[in-house]
């Protein structure tokens, strides 16, 4: 008998999952995917994109393109979930299905701080990234002050690598004497999830290029008729250019789902990323998995895409498809760009016993050629990317890593 699933997403979390039950279902069964984005976007290259290094149309995708054939793609809005009748209300219709695989992200939401939005460069959308850009072209040095909002917040490396490539630009042009460049987080560290000793070597970084680093430092507001940051102590930052990280929120149409926790996110367990419901699985941001020291697991796209494949594995053979014993194993890399045609990267096994074991290699030239790679990877589509991943494996594999595509 024919089955259908719904994948809810077309992020990384959803467009692995929907490849890989693509892959794994016969023939005759649907994998619909519910994205209400016309394109995918590389989120990694936003910071790019914020330094002028990259265009809109260089770091996105039509999301159709990103998919195996065979796959419907549906164009809507995910408004509510019913995971016990495995059903979704969409601005497009209800759709119903035998599985579902949700992997809807967070909602950015700026507005859920006072003045964000007109003080602030919000270098996690399109928009904000260029906005930017445009900025630095008229910069002639000042302040320049990199935040975080609130946490949580997905990929964890990204205010660090934001202020070392604005930095590096800021060299480029030759007005970086003449710009002090501050970076606010609420966090104790840098990365605080993979240790102290990340979070050292992170804080290195900054120091290197004299980027002040302030650690528990939460943000009340933004004033940006006074280009002020009033923190939570009432200490006021003065700032004549802002580049800053938006307040997150889990899916609003996950709310009254019943597989959430009490702040929102959907609770799975961590091995197979099966919810509560039978049947319905929940991979990405959107989810909550808990670490042996309490704190939860990053929010990053590497995590996404394991867990994806891992959940796309168990979901088609819950549907009686590719048996398989597939766990999720905590596993994960990123790279941290470090400015001058470097990056660093990072990698350990976050599901280690009592502690993450992560460690931070140093910047070098093949870190920053493996993240353009990677980047090309994501963004290629057809026989190219199956061309770029083979490349992509072959490097990983001549680095030392594990990199599963």
């Amino acid at each position: 008998m024919a089955r259908t699933v719904l994948v809810l997403g077309g992020g990384v979390g959803g467009i692995v999952a929907a490849n890989e039950l693509r892959r794994r279902l016969e023939p005759a069964d649907r994998v619909i995917v519910i994205e209400r984005e016309a394109r995918y976007l590389f989120q990694a290259s936003l910071l790019w994109l914020a330094v002028g290094r990259r265009r809109p149309q260089d770091v996105s995708r039509p999301t159709e393109r990103m998919l195996a054939p065979g796959i419907e793609l549906t164009r809507a809005e995910v408004l509510g979930v019913d995971p016990i009748a495995r059903s979704i209300e969409t601005s497009a219709g209800r759709h119903r299905a035998d599985a579902l695989l949700v992997a809807l992200g967070v909602d950015l939401a700026p507005e859920a701080i006072d003045g964000y939005g007109d003080a602030a460069h919000n270098i996690f959308s399109t928009d904000g990234a260029m906005g930017c850009a445009r900025a630095l072209d008229g910069f002639r040095g000042g302040r320049l002050v990199v935040a975080v909002s609130g946490v949580p917040y997905k990929c964890p490396a990204a205010p660090y690598e934001a202020a070392l490539l604005l930095d590096d630009e800021l060299r480029r042009r030759g007005v970086r004497g003449s710009t002090e460049i501050d970076l606010y987080t609420p966090e104790p560290q840098p990365m605080p999830v993979a240790g102290p000793a990340m979070g050292e070597a992170v804080v290195g970084l900054l120091e290197a290029r004299s980027i002040r680093f302030h650690a528990n430092a939460p943000i009340e507001r933004f004033e940006p008729g006074a280009r002020e940051i009033v923190l939570a102590d009432g200490a006021r930052v003065t700032f004549d250019l802002l580049a800053a990280v938006p307040p997150h929120r889990p899916p609003v149409a996950l709310r009254d789902s019943g597989i959430v926790n009490e702040a929102g996110w959907v609770t799975v367990d961590r091995q197979t990323l099966q919810t509560s419901c039978e049947g319905v699985y929940a991979v990405g941001d959107a989810t909550s998995i808990g670490l042996a020291n309490g704190k939860p697991l990053p929010k990053a796209g590497v995590f996404a895409h394991a867990e994806a494949l891992v959940a796309a594995s168990r979901l088609a053979a819950g549907l009686g498809r590719s048996p398989t014993d597939r766990v999720f194993d905590g596993t994960g890399y990123c790279w941290l760009e470090a400015g001058a045609g470097t990056a660093a990267f990072a990698a350990g096994d976050f599901f280690a016993e009592p502690d993450p074991v992560v460690a931070l290699r140093r910047p070098n030239r093949a870190w920053h050629a493996g993240k353009v790679l990677f980047e090309r990877y994501w963004l290629s589509g057809g026989l190219e990317r199956r061309l770029s991943a083979v490349g992509l494996a072959v490097a990983a594999r001549l680095l030392g890593l594990r990199v599963e595509l």
